[in-house]
């Protein structure tokens, strides 16, 4: 089959031919070249059937269709069994529903695509056969089709012609097909159904036609170019005459000059096949071909390993053949990277942009500029370029207009968006209109326009989006500019400049100034002086930029007494917004100076808190004491690493020890109080509590039927009552210990050992459950000590480009509440919110799409919206690197003797800890650096010796401190 063939031709061929290959590889190797080899013999076999004189009149009963419904047959060949075969059981009713209920709502929304494929997919399977053709139709006006979906039409329609108008009715589609993507398959079925109608008239040129076109297309692909050429050779080869036996001469030569992979059993096979020696010009251009095929390996097995959209890798790919500047080349990975990246409206403005710029043909220029439109109709910057490219070429008039028509309906996602489409569209009317004459069609037609760009704008965009999207009304400028200059219509500019001041522009000074400078131009002197009055009362960010406007303007034109008139209003008007200046001043310092009394106030509250704190601390000292000396007896050896401490709950006690404890105290697993009005009492206490804390004890043996709660809220009580019904859904559970602090504080975690191991896996279950509003963690119970290598579950902090970050979410927003708006742009496979341990939401949420595609159209859509108040910010998840904690080794001098720790306290030097030692009294460490490139530093001062120094008296340090 010819699809399967060209499918394996990428995967199994474009393999790396050095070093040995699993057996799979070559299986799939030898299975690749199998099937391009039955394509080629199937291509042959039509066309000797329909060239061999026997076979021109069929046998009784048969019909002209018959070979077209041996290729239907061979080209459904990968359809599953009964494909076919409708059986009208209990779902057809359920289907029947389904398809009115799609109906319906393709005709509120004609633009949902996955709502067209499903359609197309249960008309298809209920057998209705013409109403899937008006389907898919329809879906093909609006949308590019996959390769897929153009497959299984095509197979549908094969099927069913049954005369020559059926062929040319196929032949048809075909040609649509092709024009959607570069697609290697479609390009094979259309040749060898082409061979089906050899027997016709004008057959056989009209098949080397598409075998022609095919080669053009897609015969330089590396990886499914050529399967293209051995059908087109074996064609030639099955209707070989004494004439003909250049053309397959010539296919050969073409092929071999060519950079494909599996190069060397084409030139195995055309020297089988020639009876003479192939000529010395073609083995030149193998070697040559061969050589840069090794130059572009490196870029095609990238594409091999990388998972689907690859964009990446295609963005390398492009840059390299751009820098060889083949455009037939650069035209093919183009069109290769769209396959997968259809919907990068970036990846469609550079190709589209090369072909401007470079080769500029008028019918693959336009060709592309409408996919891209087709592919991302929601970016505006691509029906512009359109609208340019069309004017650039000399489109007609008509078909401008309806395509800025479809640019218009095309759904944008911002309102400047449609100020700036119209603002393309304008441009283009306004460049053809001869101004020389006083009226013209074009002219009518350009104000026409833009007074329906405003009325657009101030109800469709302004109702949808609640803005105008076009706050300095630049269009409203544009028209007037064009009226001043172009058309000598000054009523026509004022009146539109008014416009504009009315809509909120009169405060800003630059807008004044420029209806200013276009009185200047084009006005007369009293028309800009009035202006210019105007702007002084109006203006409210520079008045004294408008009055010195104003003042230059009198100084140079004016009478005395309009100089006497603006030194008043300009003194006026400036000794006015100095009050109110003023006032702002005195309002803001008010509001300053009350920050500063709240912020006192918040100071000397915190003040009076910490000596209350303070004043605790010195009556709890004894206790503080008491549990300092109780820590440190259960530390390690402060000899050997004085930050690690062991956990309590991995300490086990005698046995006698907790029961004396339990006896004493009547708990198990918590200590007494502490009595605080006894101070003699408390110091007991504290002695015997860090004599007998009470440990947990874990036998280590059980790990596989024990589980490890965490995160759990630290006022609970009581724990191991309120966490066994939640457990004991799992299994039966024979222990929970929770732990306890030495003053008999929940610490927030406990072991559960169920009797079964099942239980145990089972109540993995239950992590991230909200116990008291807070989610608990249960992860197994493994000992980290014996188990290094044990990992636990992480989110992924690698980039994820089918994966969506997403910040600024009100923390009101729930997660069907942000499915319900992120599935309108593709398929949602998971959402999480992410919240602190306490589970309270923190605005962010992490949205996964089904591929990178469905996820690079909704960072587009969805950026900067507006959710409860609340814009939104979306982007592709890729979480910055996390800096790796520094390893011990670090903390050694190149010297190699280990810094000791206790320089710098547990946790190293701090930010601000300073070294409070003049450097005179300094003294180079014992661990200072060796030079990398002389002798190494002369032996430094021992300790003993830096104690023998002359004492100082304060005096001393105060001269060292001060002198300069």
């Amino acid at each position: 089959m010819a699809t399967a063939a060209a499918t394996s031709t990428s995967e199994a061929e474009a393999e790396p031919k050095a070093g040995p290959t699993a057996e799979g590889e070559e299986d799939d190797v030898k299975t690749a070249r199998t099937r391009r080899k039955v394509l080629s013999r199937a291509v042959a076999a039509a066309t000797y059937k329909a060239v061999e004189p026997g076979w021109d009149q069929p046998e009784e009963g048969a019909s002209e269709s018959d070979g077209d419904e041996e290729y239907a047959m061979a080209s459904s060949a990968e359809s599953s069994p009964g494909e076919y075969e409708w059986e009208y059981d209990e779902e057809e009713e359920k289907n029947q529903l389904e398809i009115e209920r799609l109906e319906e709502q393709l005709s509120i929304n004609v633009y949902d695509y996955n709502c067209h494929v499903d359609l197309i997919r249960l008309l298809r399977l209920e057998g209705e056969l013409t109403k899937v053709r008006m389907a898919r139709q329809k879906m093909s006006e609006i949308f590019p089709l996959t390769e897929e979906l153009w497959l299984e039409w095509l197979h549908d329609e094969v099927s069913m012609a049954l005369d020559g108008l059926d062929r040319e009715h196929v032949y048809d589609l075909f040609e649509k097909a092709v024009k959607d993507y570069i697609c290697p398959n479609i390009w094979l079925e259309y040749g060898q159904y082409s061979v089906g109608g050899i027997g016709q008239k004008g057959g056989l040129e009209k098949v080397r036609s598409v075998f022609e076109r095919a080669l053009s297309s897609v015969g330089l692909h590396m990886t499914k170019g050529l399967a293209i050429w051995e059908a087109y050779r074996e064609f030639e080869s099955a209707i070989v005459e004494a004439a003909r036996l250049e053309k397959v001469h010539s296919l050969f030569r073409r092929q071999l000059a060519i950079p494909l992979y599996d190069m060397e059993a084409t030139f195995a096979e055309y020297e089988e096949w020639s009876e003479d020696p192939i000529p010395e010009s073609v083995i030149q251009n193998y070697n040559k071909a061969l050589q840069q095929l090794e130059r572009y390996k490196p870029y095609e097995e990238a594409l091999l390993q990388a998972e689907a959209p690859r964009l990446a890798e295609y963005q390398a790919y492009i840059d390299f053949e751009m820098k060889i500047g083949d455009p037939a080349r650069v035209q093919l990975i183009f069109e290769r990277a769209l396959v997968e990246n259809c919907l990068v409206p970036d990846l469609w403005i550079r190709y589209s942009q090369y072909l401007d710029r470079q080769l500029k043909v008028k019918d693959l220029v336009l060709s592309v500029h409408n996919r891209a439109v087709r592919n991302c109709p929601w970016t505006v910057a691509l029906w512009s370029r359109y609208l340019l490219a069309m004017e650039r070429h000399g489109v007609d008039h008509r078909v401008i207009s309806v395509t800025f028509e479809k640019a218009l309906s095309a759904g944008f996602i911002q309102a400047t968006d449609y100020v700036e489409i119209w603002q393309a569209y304008l441009d283009y009317l306004r460049r053809r209109v001869d101004f020389k004459q006083d009226s013209s069609k074009e002219l009518e037609e350009l104000r026409s326009a833009f007074s329906r760009a405003l009325e657009y704008l101030k109800q469709e965009v302004e109702e949808r989006f609640n803005e105008s999207g076009d706050p300095s009304c630049m269009i409203m400028q544009n028209w007037a500019r064009i009226e001043a200059r172009l058309c000598n219509n000054m009523q026509k500019a004022r009146e539109l400049w008014d416009s504009i001041m009315t809509k909120g522009n009169a405060k800003y000074a630059n807008m004044w100034l420029e209806y200013y400078n276009l009185e200047r131009a084009h006005g007369d002197t009293q028309h800009c002086r009035k202006a210019l009055h105007r702007a002084v009362q109006c203006t409210s960010d520079y008045p004294e930029h408008v009055c010195e406007v104003l003042l230059t303007m009198e100084r140079t034109e004016g009478t005395l007494e309009d100089w006497d008139i603006a030194v008043q209003k300009t003194e006026t008007r400036l000794a006015r917004v100095n009050e109110q200046r003023i006032k702002a001043a005195e309002k803001e310092a008010a509001l300053a100076q009350q920050e500063e009394e709240k912020a006192e106030q918040r100071k000397r509250a915190r003040a009076e808190k910490k000596a209350l704190k303070k004043k605790k601390k010195t009556r709890g000292a004894d206790k503080r004491k008491a549990e300092e000396d109780d820590e440190k007896e259960w530390g390690d050896d402060e000899e050997e690493q004085p930050s690690k401490r062991r956990k309590v709950e991995n300490s086990t006690p005698p046995a006698g020890e907790a029961q004396d404890l339990e006896a004493e105290t009547g708990l198990f697993g918590k200590s007494a109080p502490v009595d605080v009005d006894a101070p003699s009492k408390q110091k007991e206490r504290a002695a015997a509590l860090k004599r007998d804390v009470p440990k947990v004890p874990h036998d280590s043996s059980k790990d596989s039927i024990t589980v490890f709660v965490s995160n759990l809220p630290y006022s609970m009580g009581e724990p191991d009552v309120k966490l066994r019904p939640l457990f004991e859904a799992c299994g039966e559970v024979a222990d929970i210990r929770p732990i306890f602090s030495n003053r008999g504080d929940f610490r927030g975690y406990c072991y559960v050992e169920f009797k079964e191991e099942k239980s145990a896996l089972q109540a993995l279950q239950l992590d991230r459950k909200t116990v008291e509003g807070r989610p608990m963690f249960v992860s197994p119970c493994v000992d980290k000590s014996k188990n290094p290598d044990f990992k636990v579950f992480r989110y992924s902090t690698a980039l994820e480009k089918h994966k969506l970050f997403v910040s600024g979410l009100p923390f009101s927003c729930t997660k069907e509440e942000l499915e319900e708006i992120c599935k309108a742009h593709g398929t949602v496979k998971d959402i999480r919110l992410v919240t602190n341990r306490a589970g309270k939401p923190k605005g962010l949420a992490y949205v996964e799409y089904e591929n990178e595609s469905q996820a690079s159209q909704a960072v587009l859509k969805m950026d900067g919206m507006t959710i409860k108040d609340n814009v939104i910010k979306v982007a592709i998840s890729n979480p910055p690197q996390r800096k790796v904690p520094e390893k011990p080794e670090a903390r050694k001098a190149p010297g190699g003797a280990m810094v000791p720790r206790q320089i710098y306290g547990a946790r190293g030097k701090g930010r601000t800890q300073l070294s409070l030692l003049p450097r005179a009294l300094q003294r180079p460490s014992e661990t200072a650096v060796q030079a990398e490139n002389g002798p190494a530093p002369p032996p430094v001062v021992t300790a003993s010796a830096a104690t023998e120094a002359p004492k100082m008296s304060n005096a001393d340090f105060a001269k060292l401190l001060l002198r300069k």
